[in-house]
């Protein structure tokens, strides 16, 4: 019998094998529901490179940014629980845990910055740039 890096079960008559657990990266990601034009969100727990309408973990919470003001409900101690096992938020979700007092850090940004864009736009054009006096 060859060696697996699992572990064996004996039960009554059979042996199970078990494969090693792998470390996942875990995040709490939004699912979209809703009807067409109409979003609303569902918060989970998920491993960090599945897709959010794959399996998940938990739901942890509902987000519907289309109300005045934005509803948001969180099962607060379930979350806490997932942070100190280290899932880790996306940006949208770090700044409603943060306005929601789960996170005591600064909130993050969710945009790229507009002034790296405008950096490049005008060294990438050399038409904008003034046009140096010829001399004969």
């Amino acid at each position: 019998m060859r060696h697996l890096s699992g572990t064996l079960h004996q039960q009554s008559h059979t042996t199970v094998y078990q494969p090693p657990t792998p470390i996942v990266m875990l995040a709490f990601k939004l699912r979209r529901v809703g009807r067409k034009k109409q979003p609303s969100y569902r918060i989970i727990v998920t491993e960090k490179r599945r897709d959010p309408w794959g399996l998940s973990v938990e739901t942890v919470g509902f987000y519907n940014p289309r109300t005045e003001p934005s509803t948001v409900k969180l099962e607060e101690d379930r979350i806490r629980y997932w942070l100190s096992k280290g899932a880790q938020p996306t940006p949208t979700l770090h700044n409603l845990f943060v306005d929601a007092k789960l996170l005591e850090k600064p909130k993050a940004r969710t945009l790229p910055s507009r002034k790296k864009k405008e950096g490049e736009a005008a060294a990438a054009s050399p038409a904008a740039a003034p046009a140096a006096p010829a001399t004969a």
